[in-house]
């Protein structure tokens, strides 16, 4: 696998550019209405003990240059980054990715803006100073609302044609969204890119869990299989 990525890179035009990461990692969070103060707490311990997780941490460690960039951004109506740009190399540098998650006040409010939000993504990766070998945009919510901004499909279009993949992980709450299918409206709208892919998760512990095998997946540039995103909706 790492040599099948290696040869997509060097056919790629960052392939000219000076190499010093593995991935740059843009986590975009659900801050928008529907996500309470308790839920976007719980949000961010979610992706603080995933990160630290040891097999996650393993993971980076064993990636071609042995790390990650990874930047933290809330997104409603507005994004709000909590926590800048950090390479990621060791449990200790894991850990203080995490501390710094924890605590922040919240700045992203309103309704959502999807579109926006993956440009926001987009800027961010192209305008840091970090040249990875992978450029991947994490995004999760809760519905398919757009009231602001581009329209989903074409922001989605406009970072795919950047060379970044847009991943997916639509949260399942029940009781809410009734009758739409958040996992197929993702896999057809928001998701692109070389190995993009759907993971969906539901509240309280599942979160957790679906949080760290995506990681996982992203820093090893895979895809899961059938049984694992089965496993995460259930």
């Amino acid at each position: 696998m790492r040599h099948f990525i290696l040869a997509l890179f060097l056919a790629s035009p960052l392939a000219a550019q000076e190499v010093d990461t593995d991935l740059e990692l843009v986590l975009l969070a659900d801050a928008s209405g529907s996500i309470d103060a308790d839920e976007l707490a719980f949000q961010r311990q979610s992706y603080a003990i995933a990160i630290t997780d040891p097999a996650v941490v393993a993971a980076i460690e064993n990636t071609l240059y042995g790390s990650i960039a990874v930047t933290y951004v809330e997104w409603a109506s507005n994004q709000a980054t909590v926590v800048g740009w950090t390479r990621i190399a060791n449990q200790e540098t894991a850990n203080g990715f995490a501390d710094a998650l924890i605590g922040p006040p919240r700045v992203a409010y309103g309704r959502n803006a999807i579109g926006s939000a993956l440009l926001e993504g987009k800027r961010l990766i192209e305008e840091n100073d970090i040249t990875g070998l992978r450029r991947v945009i994490d995004f999760s919510g809760d519905s398919m609302g757009n009231s602001y901004g581009p329209p989903i499909t074409a922001a989605r279009d406009e970072v795919v044609a950047a060379n970044i993949t847009i991943n997916a992980l639509p949260i399942l709450r029940d009781g809410r969204f009734i009758g739409q299918d958040l996992e197929q409206a993702y896999a057809d709208n928001i998701i692109g890119g070389p190995n993009s892919f759907v993971l969906p998760a539901r509240e309280g512990p599942a979160f957790v869990e679906a949080v760290r095998r995506k990681l996982i997946l992203e820093i090893a540039g895979q895809i899961p299989t059938r049984d694992i995103a089965a496993l995460s909706a259930e």
